[in-house]
């Protein structure tokens, strides 16, 4: 009898396979305990709403009946969305590194009913194709190990999770170590950050652009981190239209020929939308699949033209009617009654029209948004577009009202069927920590600031729940280094720094050196996965510096000259007199007595400020 217990899931993607033959269960103590009662092995299943080979698994092999019946009999099977529970997805991808290199999604792994994974893979298909096995010959083989050799299995999973807690204890120690002795946090310097611009160099494709072969990401923190090094060069002019300087060696030029690459090649759609990544060197035969994550995260270092796209795109595909965006767009859509890939995309715009589009992940995710919110509003400065800001308003809006209690991140994730019961992470707290107050500081709106203090305390108290299969099991990994998309301690920790600035407490900008000065050192030898806190450091390493323009006409030159002063280091914040004296009284020390002069740009350094420049030309003279 069929036990599936998937249909009532808030998650998208679990209850895309509440119709499978399989007796799913969600992930939690009961099904683990289940599996303890029953001496069976545990099958967790990993993917995501718009994951292509995820829906083509599930076509092959979770909707057979005979493997539905292998699974109710050997095993207790568990599905896991990765964006409802990236902390049980960091955890076992770090084990099933162990078992193999090619990670990615479906992640497929067997554990022990105490949650120790034994063995792992990604998809496997319904037939053997080349060295890859069959489904049904993996869960054979896991069966005999399982019933014939379990000492050898329960070796192997003591060990793998022996070795994921001593290094999650390792990286704590560290931290916490720096932050309660009060030790002066190891950044790399200055010339080691930027010598990582002549790595990324070497590794530039000066064929197709980007960096190595096939296949090709966005990898939006990587680009992130060459604008903050152009930036800090003062070298650049950063648009993405391939103009910047043609040597090699310059984060300008490296950046500005990738964001060319990306935008002019079939990874961007013509609605103005990014995929996720292209199978092809040269950038063509996309994956099609459109998350929220790429498209937040080269808001804040694109070109003009190419940001407006993005934004067009967050508005009329992923944003909802409360303003929140929803998490991504899937790879497939129905056409002529048949689920195909890529085929909707393929189309002209005014055909797509005619046909049903590609379906979306539905679920608000607060970090998710947090990134978007980020952009929005970095994008809406530097480029001057207003409605970019009012999306980020509406994005802001909406996460405060429905995701945030009582100044805590209460809600992760969210559908239309309700809450996740899913654990707020630091993903969340720090992402949208960091996004309320770039919109602050692009509005002149402290309440945003005041939200994103109150949750950059929260985060630095580390406050965080932690799932209990796995500290039960010994194998919470905590936040792991990201490629796709910025890390929510490296954010957590950008927003301490900014906190700082504000208010003059230095005991932020301690917290934030000490959260990312691991993290920078080991980017300095491998910055993929770490160049968002070389960003950081880059900036932690820069003397503070502060502008701020207080002027009443939203058009004054003032304003506008102000943007170009955005570089490590800088904080940059535009409001009215009005403004002014309400960061003054919700405690933002740099505001005070700023409020009597308009208009007047102000350029400080640590909080000490020069005299008031009265023109344009007289603050672009003092930031020079």
């Amino acid at each position: 009898m069929n036990d599936n217990r998937l249909g009532t899931s808030v998650s998208p993607y679990l209850r895309l396979h509440a119709d499978n033959p399989v007796d799913w269960r969600e992930w939690g103590p009961e099904a683990f305990a289940e599996a303890r009662e029953r001496n069976v092995p545990v099958l967790v299943s990993v993917g995501y709403a718009t994951c292509h080979w995820c829906h083509v698994m599930a076509r092959e092999s979770f909707a057979d009946p005979e493997i539905g019946d292998l699974l109710r009999r050997d095993f207790v099977a568990v599905k896991v969305d990765r964006e409802e529970r990236p902390d049980v997805d960091a955890s076992l991808m770090a084990a099933a590194s162990a078992f193999t290199q090619q990670l990615g999604w479906p992640l497929t792994t067997f554990t022990t009913p105490d949650g120790h994974v034994f063995f792992a893979g990604t998809y496997f298909p319904p037939t053997p194709v080349g060295q890859v096995p069959a489904f049904r010959q993996i869960l054979a083989a896991v069966t005999d190990a399982w019933t014939q050799r379990r000492h050898e299995v329960d070796a192997n999973a003591s060990a793998i999770a022996t070795a994921i807690r001593q290094g999650a204890e390792a990286d704590a120690a560290t931290r916490l170590g720096e932050v309660s002795a009060g030790a002066e946090p190891r950044l790399p310097s200055v010339d080691d950050i930027r010598a990582v611009t002549r790595q990324l160099a070497e590794a530039e494709d000066t064929t197709y652009g980007g960096f190595g072969g096939a296949p090709k990401f966005p990898s939006a923190p990587l680009l992130e981190f060459l604008a903050d090094v152009a930036a800090d060069d003062g070298a650049g002019d950063g648009d993405g239209d391939g103009d910047g300087d043609e040597g090699h060696g310059d984060a300008a030029g490296l950046l500005d020929r990738t964001l060319h690459a990306i935008r002019a090649s079939e990874l961007t759609d013509a609605d103005g939308g990014v995929f996720r990544y292209a199978t092809k060197r040269d950038w063509s035969v996309p994956h099609y699949e459109r998350m929220l994550y790429d498209n937040a995260g080269l808001l804040a270092i694109a070109g003009a033209e190419q940001s407006r796209g993005i934004a067009d795109f967050l508005r009329d595909t992923l944003r909802r009617d409360d303003g929140a965006f929803v998490a991504a767009q899937d790879s497939e859509s129905t056409i002529d009654g048949k689920r195909v890939e890529g085929e909707w995309y393929r189309l002209p715009l005014d055909a797509r029209a005619r046909l049903d589009p590609p379906p979306l992940d539905d679920q608000v995710l607060t970090g998710w948004n947090g990134l978007a919110i980020r952009g929005l509003a970095i994008a809406g400065v530097r480029h001057g577009d207003d409605e970019m800001l009012d999306l980020a308003r509406g994005a802001a809006d909406a996460l405060l009202a429905t995701h945030v209690r009582d100044g805590h991140v209460a809600v992760r994730s969210s559908t239309p069927r309700g809450a996740s019961a899913a654990p707020s992470t630091i993903e969340d707290v720090g992402l949208l920590a960091e996004g309320l107050l770039e919109l602050a500081l692009a509005t002149g709106e402290v309440a945003y600031a005041v939200a994103a203090r109150g949750l950059v305390d929260d985060g630095l108290a580390e406050r965080f729940d932690v799932d209990p299969v796995l500290a039960a099991a010994g194998t919470a990994t905590g936040e792991q280094p990201q490629t796709a998309m910025r890390s929510g301690t490296v954010a957590l920790a950008s927003a301490a720094a900014i906190t700082a600035a504000l208010t003059g407490s230095s005991s932020y900008r301690d917290a934030a050196a000490a959260r990312v000065a691991d993290r920078a050192t080991t980017g300095t030898e491998r910055p993929l996965g770490h160049a968002d806190a070389l960003g950081v450091v880059l900036a932690l390493q820069r003397p503070s510096r502060e502008v701020v323009v207080v002027a009443s006409d939203p058009s004054d030159p003032l304003r506008t000259a102000a943007r170009a002063a955005r570089r490590p280091g800088t904080v940059v914040a535009l409001v009215t007199p009005e403004q002014a004296s309400a960061w003054t009284a919700a405690g933002f020390e740099l505001f005070e007595a700023r409020d009597a002069l308009d208009p007047a740009g102000y350029v400080c350094h640590d909080r000490v400020c020069g005299l008031p420049a009265r023109s344009a030309p007289d603050l672009v003279a003092q930031l020079q």
